[in-house]
């Protein structure tokens, strides 16, 4: 795991889970551009990996507790493009930790450029009837003690 003093809002004053991509030819459109909707794949795959960096095991959770997360909404603001073989660096960062919903924000970055910025609201569910679901309290104190959590929790 590493960490990384990134932020477009206040440089330097908070650190983030950051995990490594490739771009792959699957990756990008006909121009050799990463296609628009990707960077929601990528941002998926680096929460999904910064969880497990946090000690959470998704599938046994859903075992387990019947909690599952879901995307409730998200947002993505592009500004510069990524193309075929980048090294694209995703920074999560948890802004807001709620009873039963998580607010990340996400960036990719190359090499010191920022490409893009989103958001994303993670939910928390029952599996079996994906009614809203507290987070069971083991997964709280996993997130809390995890890379890239602010000080703004519900």
């Amino acid at each position: 795991m590493r960490r990384m003093n990134m932020s477009t809002s206040q440089p330097g004053t908070e650190i983030g889970y950051t995990w490594p991509i490739r771009v792959y030819y699957e990756d990008t459109d006909a121009g050799g551009i990463v296609f628009y909707a990707n960077y929601l794949k990528f941002f998926e795959r680096a929460r999904t990996e910064w969880l497990r960096a946090c000690g959470v095991d998704q599938h046994r959770l859903a075992e387990e507790s019947d909690a599952i997360f879901i995307v409730r909404s998200t947002a993505v603001d592009y500004r510069a493009p990524a193309r075929l073989d980048d090294i694209v660096e995703i920074v999560s960062r948890i802004e807001r930790l709620g009873r039963a919903s998580v607010d990340f924000v996400q960036e990719a970055w190359r090499e010191g450029t920022l490409l893009a910025t989103g958001s994303v609201r993670v939910g928390c569910v029952d599996r079996l009837t994906l009614r809203p679901a507290a987070i069971p309290a083991s997964v709280l104190a996993a997130l809390r003690g995890g890379p890239g959590v602010s000080q703004h929790e519900d």
